[in-house]
């Protein structure tokens, strides 16, 4: 009876692992100091489902804690991940030379970022660790010194964070540039409680970790993250500094996700961890940055991007509606008009919606809270359909509240951790879809399989024309 017991409940946690497998591995904070290989590695943590990265902070090393900022902060609006909060480490008595190609790197759109607008480090850390319960990674690109202030300041750090992954030559190579940076928080940072990863660059024989064929199939990949750092790898900076094609800060992201690839070696709460199997390397940056790093579906294993899988009227838009939205937000409107048992065009301005509150925090699905204005009463109402199959906050959940007690329109809130943004389709756009439905009902009626064949044209043209980054209005809401 016992054993009977037991292996059903290991049954039980076998289920419940499978039916939700969007919570990620790993919760992250990742300091970094702007260096060329950062980019690289950010982009990798950002792309991978399986990591939920909560804030960035940044300290002095091979840029100023300023100019860091600008490249993180630059790099997270190019994503469209503008709620991801950014602090700065300004208490580092190190200062940067400013490392020339670091400087002129690309990250994203610079104009318009003040760094003095920054909130500080360690508010922002205590804040992130206060709203998250799971416990966390933290994450170091460059030097010791954010863990080492924050360890020092914060009892909740020395709670929340279950170990330091540090970007360094190892734990007995004091030459190296993250030790030397801040030399006394490497030292003491080894000597404390928490365990502390260190992660190893590459060893490299007369070749590129990043060579011909590995760009060549970055360059395949149709997703943000690749695109960008197929354009940075290909760039006239990358050329000019050798962190560009080798595996340094870069193999952490790599670490996390398939520790089985590196030579581990621990010794009390020091582990040391050096990249052994390049070729499998290789092909986990392409997998993270594929977003292939946890299964997307509970039921089936994919949805089909070939277009003869779809409805006549809809195969010249599948494969136009995949390269410009991506296939998160196609699939998603697959299922949410299979749920609302008809293709309508408020259910796909739910999808895109909640896909872009998704992409605002860069989070999975069934992690934040959304309140909608949007009613009960068709055809507007048929917008929770797209934001419940987007968001996976459904009222089953108990992540879906829908305000029938106020005006109606097409606004849903999102909260979360600490923030709560406001979403709301653009006026002008509201308007227009409204008059065409109000002038498709007064012609032909609700009972009219032509009202419907019509609505259907509409709803698939609106899939196509309309940018989930340019319809809404976004306002932070504090």
């Amino acid at each position: 009876m016992k054993r009977t017991l037991i292996t059903g409940l290991a049954l039980l946690v076998h289920i419940c692992i499978i039916a939700h497998p969007w919570r990620p591995s790993h919760y992250v904070i990742v300091d970094t100091d702007g260096g060329v290989d950062d980019i690289k590695a950010i982009s990798m943590l950002l792309a991978s489902p399986d990591v939920r990265v909560l804030a960035l902070t940044v300290s002095p090393g091979v840029l100023s804690a300023d100019n860091a900022y600008i490249k993180v902060r630059s790099l997270l609006d190019s994503y469209r991940h503008e709620g991801i909060p950014v602090g700065i480490n300004r208490t580092s008595k190190y200062r940067s030379n400013e490392f020339p190609v670091a400087l002129n790197a690309v990250w994203g759109e610079e104009k318009g970022i003040d760094p003095r607008t920054a909130p500080d480090f360690l508010k922002l850390i205590e804040e992130i660790l206060s709203a998250e319960r799971t416990k966390i990674t933290f994450i170091c690109l460059g030097s010791m010194s954010t863990a080492h202030l924050a360890a020092g300041n914060l009892r909740i750090f020395r709670e929340q964070v279950r170990n330091i992954i540090w970007s360094a030559d190892g734990s007995s190579d004091t030459g190296g540039f993250n030790y030397n940076i801040s030399k006394d928080a490497s030292i003491l940072m080894l000597r404390q409680e928490i365990p502390v990863n260190i992660v190893r660059r590459a060893e490299l024989r007369n070749e590129d970790f990043y060579n011909t064929e590995l760009i060549e199939a970055i360059g395949n990949i149709n997703t943000p993250y690749g695109k960008k750092l197929h354009s940075f790898l290909k760039s006239d900076i990358a050329a000019r500094h050798k962190y560009s094609f080798g595996g340094v800060d870069d193999m952490i992201p790599l670490f996390l996700h398939y520790p089985d690839l590196f030579i581990n070696k621990v010794a009390g709460t020091i582990s040391d961890s050096s990249p052994a199997d390049l070729p499998g390397l290789r092909e986990a940056v392409v997998r993270i940055l594929r977003r292939e790093t946890v299964a997307e579906n509970q039921v089936i294993k994919s949805l089909p991007s070939d277009p003869s899988f779809y409805f006549d009227d809809l195969q010249p838009f599948v494969t136009r509606i995949i390269e410009r939205y991506g296939r998160e937000e196609f699939f998603a409107g697959v299922i949410a008009n299979e749920l609302h048992r008809h293709l309508g065009v408020y259910a796909i301005i739910g999808v895109k919606m909640g896909i872009r509150a998704r992409e605002y925090f860069n989070t999975g699905v069934d992690e934040f809270h959304a309140t909608s204005y949007a009613g009960s009463t068709p055809p507007l109402s048929c917008m929770n359909d797209g934001i419940q199959v987007s968001t996976g906050a459904t009222p089953g959940h108990g992540l879906l509240t829908v305000r029938n007690d106020t005006i109606l329109k097409p606004v849903v809130d999102f909260d979360y951790l600490n923030t709560r943004i406001r979403v709301s389709l653009k006026p002008e756009i509201a308007e227009k879809i409204g008059s065409e439905l109000k002038e498709i009902n007064f012609v032909y009626g609700l009972d009219s399989n032509i009202y419907w064949e019509l609505v259907r044209r509409n709803a698939i043209r609106y899939w196509l024309d309309l940018s989930r980054h340019e319809i809404f209005d976004i306002e932070r809401i504090d």
